[in-house]
């Protein structure tokens, strides 16, 4: 399938399928439990979370660890992983599958949590906002952004290819565009840390303020 941008047939296609096999570790779920229990913290009253751009599921096998009767919902744009994704038994409940580009999606539903992890670092920067615009729109309350930070835009060569990853201040731009949306919490992960690494990336958790439901009704 052809997507509209470069960076969508990239991730739908091999390199994607072998991204699968360098990211499946028992070390790097750990790492990510780690994270996420200090994200957590921060929260209160979970019940379900969206995941945009989810892999094989790492990132929500460790939220899930943590709040076991966590519903659970994941897009997906390449087909050997949204299939994985599908036939993992550990959400024993089954998992709710976009199988596609995080851009054709459409929001059907809010989630409690909506999360985001080293994926907006891969979207072209010119269909950033459209991408923005959906992760408000599927957030009941919490939104957790994971990613590279720089504080201002910059191109980075990634594996040989020139247009595949962006830093920026992704978090700043959300929040500036939603003047509803508070930041509660942020952090940094270091490759080197001894116990639980992660690549250097810096999260983020922002809320959608309680007298925003006027607003939330307006985006939905």
């Amino acid at each position: 399938m052809n997507y509209h941008t470069e960076q969508e047939n990239f991730w739908s296609g091999k390199f994607g399928e072998t991204y699968i096999e360098r990211n499946n570790s028992k070390r790097l779920l750990a790492s990510n439990i780690a994270l996420f229990s200090s994200i957590l913290k921060q929260t209160e009253s979970i019940r379900n979370i969206i995941e945009f751009g989810s892999n094989i599921g790492l990132n929500l096998k460790a939220i899930k660890t943590l709040i076991p009767n966590l519903s659970c919902a994941a897009i997906e744009i390449n087909h050997k992983a949204a299939t994985v994704l599908r036939e993992d038994s550990f959400f024993e409940e089954g998992m709710q599958v976009f199988e596609g580009s995080i851009l054709e999606y459409e929001p059907a539903q809010l989630y409690d949590f909506v999360l985001i992890k080293g994926v907006l670092i891969h979207i072209h920067p010119e269909e950033l906002e459209c991408i923005y615009d959906k992760l408000y729109q599927s957030s009941e309350r919490y939104i957790c952004m994971s990613e590279y930070y720089n504080p201002s835009p910059v191109m980075v060569r990634y594996h040989g290819n020139d247009n595949r990853l962006f830093k920026r201040d992704f978090a700043g731009e959300f929040i500036d565009r939603y003047p509803d949306v508070k930041l509660l919490d942020y952090g940094f992960r270091y490759h080197k840390d001894p116990n639980f690494p992660q690549d250097d990336i810096t999260w983020f958790l922002m809320e959608k303020r309680r007298n925003s439901g006027e607003n939330r009704n307006e985006s939905n």
